[in-house]
């Protein structure tokens, strides 16, 4: 067995994969690669993401033709499209708060604590509350391109899409406060990509404020 990557391997060998196989992803290692998914932070620990994974070939070729035809979706066993619950702040957090206390991890005042803090720094939000969301599911999804990389798979971020047919495809035309924050498929590279490069790092990292390059 292939040990996984470490976390800096992982980084600097991940690529936007253009071209997959169909060979398929063992149930065993997707099952892996969710959970690693799943275990990405979020604001509040709400975990307002919402994770649909395409993996029927009808639904692959509409999630497609949502996608302006980008063949990786076709090409790749599965992907995963990330949306965004806007409103899972407002919802019942019960089944969070009561997690949490059974791990130890928050005791009664934390959960008092996020019970008051919670509605009020939702309100606050105003607009932002799908901003917030697509950011918290975009976390997620980089957690699962670093997994999918360190674990032999592939992977490519897909920001071209309609937000509306691709809602349609996941069976969300419905739901107003969901967002689709990212389109990602993962499967196995039919052939390698190189490195083009970053920029030097004080072109655009600066210390404390802009115009202050960081310098090595």
């Amino acid at each position: 067995m292939t040990l996984p990557l470490d976390v800096p391997t992982a980084i600097n060998q991940r690529r936007s994969i253009k071209t997959f196989t169909t060979d398929p992803i063992a149930p065993e290692l997707l099952k892996t690669l969710v959970e690693l998914t799943v275990a990405a932070p979020s604001s509040f620990n709400i975990q307002d993401w919402r994770i649909i994974l395409v993996q029927d070939e009808a639904q692959k070729a509409a999630l497609a033709e949502a996608a302006w035809g980008q063949k990786q979706i076709i090409q790749a066993p599965v992907t995963f499209v990330f949306a965004a619950d806007a409103a899972a702040g407002v919802g019942d957090l019960t089944p969070i708060y009561e997690q949490a206390l059974s791990t130890g991890a928050w005791n009664e005042g934390t959960v008092k604590y996020f019970q008051q803090a919670i509605p009020g720094f939702q309100k606050n939000l105003g607009e932002k509350t799908r901003e917030y969301a697509i950011k918290d599911a975009m976390i997620a999804a980089t957690h699962l391109v670093l997994a999918a990389e360190s674990l032999g798979l592939s992977s490519c971020f897909l920001n071209g899409w309609i937000e509306d047919k691709v809602k349609a495809v996941i069976g969300a035309a419905d739901y107003p406060d969901l967002a689709i924050a990212v389109v990602v498929p993962i499967g196995y590279a039919a052939e390698p990509r190189l490195n083009p490069g970053r920029l030097p790092l004080d072109y655009n990292v600066f210390v404390d404020r802009l115009g202050n390059p960081y310098q090595i």
